[in-house]
């Protein structure tokens, strides 16, 4: 495979990923600023915190309010991660790819941006955000699943992969990162009360509330919604899980040493967590250290395969 379409083929499913997470992420801190008890504030400017957008976000907008945070999440074109923006991307990587994805890809791909572009005002105003964002994130779903039921699984595919649970280890780890700045900002007193409302959307955020439920067995804590999210082997937006699958297509790939050894050692370390005490500054270094070996994936990924003379395969 051509490096430069194994590259393509890589960035596609890092902004698919990243466009539903980016709806995910609007969807439910809509709903836990709605939850939020009324003695407790929180701002629409953490989701611009979570995403490391300050610098982009305040040089286009003075007011930092829930209109302006959350055009900028999805339609801001002078935000190179916004949604539409990553809709872009998307488009733009499988128009040029055609010949490895099925027919079909390019279709959906197609609807999906048609759809976001006329409609993006609903997620903009509040009426009908919930709708909106629903039908992106069924929308990308219905595309990654129509790749996963009708392509070979060779070497194209492999980067798929890696680029998908990659973007969703990063995001994963962001929201968990918000989650416990949150708590530590706010008062003592009322840490129960908003831990009540915060872990249950968390989990909600990655589709894992009924799965935790089923696994953990026992009522929502940070510690132990943390837990799960980190370390659960078979939940697939686990940090564990995303991993995993890096590393199984990694290894089926050339010259893959050296990066499935660095994640192996990531996944090796299981940070103890015996209570919700211990979600303090030291674990939100935790997160910022894989955030920083995230990105180091990401730049051995790039070294390893696509920084190829033009004709040569990955």
């Amino acid at each position: 495979m051509l490096s430069r379409v194994a590259e393509r083929l890589y960035w596609s499913a890092r902004y698919l990923e990243r466009v539903e997470n980016t709806a995910r992420l609007v969807s439910v801190y809509d709903d836990l600023m709605f939850d939020l008890p009324k003695n407790i504030e929180d701002s629409w400017y953490s989701l611009i915190e979570i995403l490391s957008g300050e610098d982009t976000f305040e040089q286009r907008y003075k007011v930092k309010d829930e209109r302006n945070v959350v055009k900028f999440l999805l339609a801001d074109d002078t935000n190179p991660n916004s949604m539409l923006s990553s809709l872009k991307m998307v488009r733009e990587n499988i128009r040029t790819t055609r010949d490895v994805v099925p027919k079909e890809t390019w279709e959906l791909v197609n609807e999906l941006d048609l759809y976001a572009q006329q409609n993006i005002k609903q997620g903009i105003n509040r009426s009908n955000r919930h709708l909106f964002l629903n039908t992106i994130i069924e929308g990308c779903q219905k595309i990654i699943g129509l790749l996963a039921g009708t392509m070979s699984r060779d070497a194209g595919w492999h980067f798929i992969i890696m680029g998908r649970y990659l973007e969703r280890a990063d995001m994963g780890t962001r929201i968990l990162d918000a989650a416990v700045s949150l708590m530590l900002n706010s008062e003592p007193e009322t840490r129960i009360q908003l831990g009540n409302v915060t872990w249950a959307k968390v989990l909600k955020s990655q589709s894992a509330y009924l799965d935790y439920r089923r696994t953990v067995r026992t009522s929502i804590n940070g510690a132990k919604a943390t837990t799960f999210l980190l370390n659960d082997p078979n939940f697939p937006r686990s940090l564990e899980y995303c991993f995993q699958q890096l590393v199984s297509a990694a290894q089926k790939l050339p010259r893959s040493n050296d990066i499935t050894k660095q994640i192996e050692k990531v996944m090796a370390f299981q940070y103890p967590l015996p209570s919700s005490e211990a979600l303090n500054e030291d674990f939100h270094d935790h997160l910022n250290s894989i955030q920083l070996t995230i990105i180091e994936i990401n730049g051995k990924i790039t070294e390893n395969w696509f920084q190829f003379q033009q004709g040569d395969a990955a």
